[in-house]
């Protein structure tokens, strides 16, 4: 087991919480303290050390994804020195910390995991992303991987339907798995050009781009204004804000923090006043 350090500041249980709030996630498993991943064909332990991480094992291959999954490459301490400038986020900066967002690693995940997560609540959607872990995935160690696009695009709508999926949901899936997404090339494009990519695809709405820009390419710009949770945190926390999406510029250049501080904010256990 090595040390792999992160970046200043890091609270690994406070970034990690996500894997926690609404029941385990087998793809990201929280165990005795610590957070499983199957990385290539093996699991990987990460835990907390003083300076960033305990990482089992600790190599080339394991190395940048690990990094990826703790939000290494967001830029905390730029964010925290632009924050001091609003009221709000000057106090949840303090109060949370170290808080680095989560990112999914596999582009193909962060998609499904979206859908998935449409219209439904979050403890619902994380049982029903189980059942297609359990089902679809391979276990390795303790945790799961994530079912490839290659092992979804085999299945039947109706396989999906057995473990929870509408069957409108189920379509969308195996839908995705079939297209031929240059994963690679999108990721250099600029963040319109992601968006307007991935809503021509069945079953991807702008709510899905933009979560995709936040939560798996860090995007700092990338602002869920159609979030549920983003439109209760920002009415919480600025009552006059008036329309969500615009009121992103307020946070301009750091929307994807600042909404990940709001929303972990509105659901922390600390209770934290607006």
């Amino acid at each position: 087991m090595a040390l792999l350090r992160l970046p200043e500041p890091y609270d690994f249980e406070l970034s990690t919480g996500r894997y926690r709030a609404f029941g385990p996630d087998l793809a990201n498993l929280w165990l005795d303290g610590a957070l499983h991943r199957v990385v290539g064909k093996r699991e990987v332990r990460i835990s907390r050390a003083p300076g960033g991480v305990r990482v089992e094992p600790l190599d080339p291959e394991t190395r940048p994804a690990v990094r990826k999954l703790l939000g290494a490459e967001f830029d905390l301490a730029a964010f925290y020195r632009w924050a001091r400038r609003d009221k709000v986020l000057v106090r949840l900066t303090r109060e949370l910390a170290g808080l680095r967002p989560p990112l999914a690693l596999d582009p193909f995940e962060s998609l499904v995991t979206s859908i998935t997560a449409q219209q439904i609540s979050l403890h619902a959607a994380f049982s029903i992303r189980n059942r297609l872990i359990q089902r679809f995935g391979r276990r390795v160690g303790f945790a799961y991987s994530f079912p490839t696009a290659q092992r979804l695009r085999r299945a039947a709508p109706d396989e999906l339907v057995q473990l929870g999926f509408s069957h409108r949901k189920a379509e969308y899936v195996v839908g995705l798995a079939a297209e031929k997404i240059d994963f690679a090339a999108l990721e250099q494009l600029p963040d319109e050009e992601v968006k307007e990519r991935l809503v021509t695809i069945r079953g991807l709405g702008e709510w899905t781009a933009d979560w995709f820009l936040a939560r798996h390419l860090a995007r700092p710009r990338a602002w869920p204004a159609g979030d549920l949770g983003v439109r209760k945190a920002v009415a919480a926390f600025y009552p006059d804000a008036g329309d969500v999406r615009a009121f992103g510029e307020r946070f301009e250049p750091f929307q994807n923090l600042s909404a990940h501080y709001l929303l972990a904010a509105l659901y922390s256990d600390r209770r934290l006043d607006p």
